[in-house]
């Protein structure tokens, strides 16, 4: 069947030329498209000589079964490809899990020092207060002292004038 046609096809471009030659400047275009037409014809005649050699028959039960094959090849595959993805997704979940573990530690590890250091500060905050209780006890004992000399003092200034008055008016006598 191959044959008749690649006859056809040359005579119909040998044709094609002859009247491409007659027919002056337009006819170098039909003579690139029936030189087109021929290389065209040819490879249609080795496509079918190299199907015929190549090609497998095979009854219908066998090509559905080959079918169903590689459908389920396919399905296997994208399958496959979609477990694939499915793994980078969870060693990615796992990995940010562990990130997300590691910054709870470091903050719950934060949060204890910075317990820790308030309790540091709210001990020496009490500390601070207790020496300025004593300091301001100390200091009121001290105006208490104070006090009481001056009034010593006072009692004393209030003799030494007494008996200087007396001295003095006993020797104006």
């Amino acid at each position: 069947m191959a044959a008749p046609r690649e006859k056809s096809a040359a005579e119909t471009s040998s044709a094609a030329a002859a009247d491409a030659a007659g027919a002056g400047g337009g006819g170098d275009r039909w003579g690139a498209a029936v030189g087109n037409l021929t290389e065209l014809g040819a490879n249609v005649a080795a496509l079918q000589r190299l199907l015929a050699k190549k090609a497998v028959f095979v009854d219908e039960d066998i090509f559905s079964k080959a079918s169903l094959a590689a459908d389920q090849a396919r399905t296997i595959k994208i399958l496959d490809q979609r477990v694939q993805s499915l793994e980078r997704e969870l060693d990615a979940a796992i990995s940010a899990a562990a990130r997300a573990r590691t910054e709870k530690r470091q903050a719950e590890a934060a949060q204890r020092a910075a317990e820790l250091r308030a309790q540091e500060v709210t001990k020496e905050l009490e500390n601070t207060a207790k020496v300025f209780q004593l300091h301001m006890e100390e200091l009121r004992a001290k105006q208490e002292e104070i006090a009481k000399k001056e009034s010593d003092i006072k009692v004393l200034e209030a003799i030494i004038r007494t008996l200087s008055n007396k001295d003095d008016g006993g020797s104006s006598e």
